[in-house]
């Protein structure tokens, strides 16, 4: 049996329209059901769409959000969005939403605005770092 790893996953895609966000939750329980840890989750690109309150997916269809949150809740995985690529594609943090003057925020419970320094210092902190 191998020694487990610690993990950061860095996810490119949106929750809905590409399969990579879905693969990447896929992988993620896999990790931890065998005993490795996950650590972070970083959401670039039109990964951040991830962290978007504003989602909500047909009854019969997996609520991928809601999937990140409890499994961020569960296995106290943190949740990082890239902040420059959020504010591109309208996810707004409430600190943000403040700071632009804008009225409403809509980054989801559980995700957190940072910067690519986070992505830098899991680079250099974690076993592995796996793109999808």
């Amino acid at each position: 049996m191998s020694l487990p790893l610690s993990y950061t996953l860095l996810v490119n895609g949106s929750a809905y329209g590409s399969q990579s966000a879905r693969s990447a939750y896929l992988f993620a329980k896999a990790l931890i059901e065998k005993g490795h840890t996950l650590s972070s989750i970083f959401f670039y690109q039109d990964g951040v769409l991830n962290g978007s309150a504003m989602t909500v997916p047909a009854n019969d269809e997996f609520d991928l959000v809601a999937a990140w949150q409890n499994l961020s809740l569960q296995h106290n995985v943190k949740l990082h969005t890239c902040v420059a690529a959020a504010l591109r594609r309208g996810v707004i943090s409430q600190a943000e939403a403040k700071q632009h003057n804008l009225e409403i925020h809509n980054l989801a419970t559980g995700f957190e605005l940072v910067g690519l320094g986070s992505l830098a210092e899991a680079l250099l902190t974690q076993d592995r770092v796996v793109q999808f």
